[in-house]
């Protein structure tokens, strides 16, 4: 007879980094597309807006004011300074997603990644690398979009934000990212099947062995 017990479970929170140029941010693009289950957390950001941003989807585009009350309000779940601007993860937008059951996906550099592991303990951290840091270096240049100064100042931290890969649930190195992305989904749908995330199993096994 089939059971009336609803299995359902509470979304989680998906974090994404890698120094710049690695890949982040193609792979999350990437894994929003062919998955419907999770959704970007659009982050608050005091940089200017680039070409072919649009504010909303790519980020909120604040400025050094509108941060700061944010800050003091506390509407932040986490907020980091990266290359001279600040960057923020909304709080309400977040724990609405979460509670709903629906994943979270944060493209966040190691700084966010350890003051949101304070705020919820249970995310799953995914570092990404890149195959030399020749390569990323080619990546940086291959943009057209930063000056020599630049690259190079990305090249510099990128060395420091490498260094925090042991604080993350998982490693990849990103040589492609076809097969990147799919490590990625592998993980995330192993990680949405764990027991401690599934709402109403206890009770289900229950009902199966009375």
């Amino acid at each position: 007879m089939a059971t009336s017990i609803q299995l359902k479970r509470r979304g989680l929170l998906f974090v994404l980094s890698s120094p710049s140029g690695a890949g982040k941010t193609t792979i999350a693009r990437m894994l929003l597309a062919q998955d419907e289950g999770i959704s970007l957390s659009v982050s608050a950001t005091t940089r200017p807006m680039r070409e072919g941003e649009v504010e909303g989807r790519d980020y909120h585009f604040v400025t050094d004011a509108e941060f700061d009350r944010m800050v003091e309000s506390g509407a932040f779940l986490e907020w980091a300074h990266v290359f001279g601007r600040r960057y923020g993860t909304l709080r309400n937008e977040v724990w609405k997603s979460i509670e709903n059951g629906c994943d979270v996906l944060l493209d966040i550099d190691w700084q966010g990644t350890q003051q949101l592991k304070q705020v919820d303990p249970d995310i799953v951290r995914v570092f990404i690398l890149p195959p030399s840091m020749k390569e990323l270096e080619r990546r940086l240049r291959a943009r057209g979009t930063d000056s020599d100064e630049v690259i190079q100042s990305r090249m510099e931290r990128a060395a420091g934000e490498i260094s925090h890969w042991a604080e993350y649930d998982y490693v990849l190195v990103n040589e492609d990212a076809e097969t990147c992305l799919s490590k990625v989904q592998a993980i995330l749908d192993a990680e949405r099947l764990k027991a401690t995330r599934r709402i109403g199993l206890h009770d289900f096994v229950r009902s199966l062995i009375g």
